[in-house]
This record gives C-alpha cells, sequence and structure tokens, in this order.
C-alpha cells in the first residue's frame, strides 16, 4: 500500500518498511485505540506508551522511537496483541523495533552500566527478556 500522501523521505519510507517487514505487521492497520497502552502491566516504566511508540512508527520517526526504551521494557507477554480489535501483532512490532536496533548496532545497553535504583525498579521479565535479546 502506497502512502505518498504522507510525504515521507527515504530514510523515514526505509525505516518504516523495515520495522513492517520484519513484523509482519501493516503499521497503519492501527487507529490508535489505546488499548495495547492500557493493558501493558510495564506501561508505568515505559517513557512512551505502546501507542505512542506505534504512533511514531507510523509518522517515520526512526530517532525518537530507537531512543524510547518502551520496546526494550516490553516483556513480550502478549497483553497487547490479544487486546488489539486491529489483530494487530503488537509484541511483534515491538521485537522489530529491538531487532531494527540490533541490527543497526543502536545505542547498545552496557549492563554494568545500569544504576542499582533502576535494577530495583525495573521489573525483571523486562530486564532478562532485553539481555537475552541483546546477548545472544
Amino acid at each position: 500500500m502506497s502512502y505518498e500522501y504522507l510525504k515521507f523521505g527515504k530514510e523515514e519510507k526505509d525505516f518504516i518498511a523495515k520495522i513492517e517487514e520484519i513484523s509482519g505487521q501493516n503499521i497503519y492497520s492501527c487507529y490508535q485505540c489505546g488499548k495495547c497502552s492500557a493493558g501493558c502491566v510495564f506501561s508505568d516504566k515505559m517513557d512512551r506508551t505502546v501507542s505512542q511508540l506505534i504512533h511514531l512508527i507510523q509518522i517515520g520517526q526512526k530517532e525518537k522511537v530507537l531512543k524510547s526504551n518502551t520496546h526494550w521494557v516490553c516483556s513480550s507477554c502478549l497483553t497487547c496483541s490479544v487486546r488489539c480489535p486491529r489483530d494487530i501483532d503488537v509484541a511483534a512490532l515491538m521485537e522489530a523495533v529491538r531487532e531494527y536496533c540490533l541490527r543497526e548496532d543502536y545505542e547498545k545497553i552496557i549492563i554494568s552500566e545500569i544504576s542499582k535504583e533502576a535494577l530495583d525498579k525495573l521489573p525483571n521479565i523486562a530486564l532478562v527478556s532485553n539481555f537475552r535479546k541483546k546477548t545472544g
């Protein structure tokens, strides 16, 4: 499907296309109902809600997406995917953003640099998921 009316540059189009390719999802199927964010048990640990991150992908804001912690905090519990009225696999989108970061070698997390306070506050499942994805 073409979204030429959005007037994206090549970099934005390539970013969106790559996220869609990796995830197998049509990012524009999301109409921002917010059910994914409302059901996320880790949303209070995220700097952006899941629906906000999806919107940033939709408008090609690569740098803002990659600098967000939302996709790293996501534990892939699938609550968002189950609740989506458009049958979008939201967890697959979060995984696609993580995979994109890894492929681009974008701002790797150095485990030893995570503060004790942050380690105490972050959900264990999110940390384990992150470490598994970033060290494998």
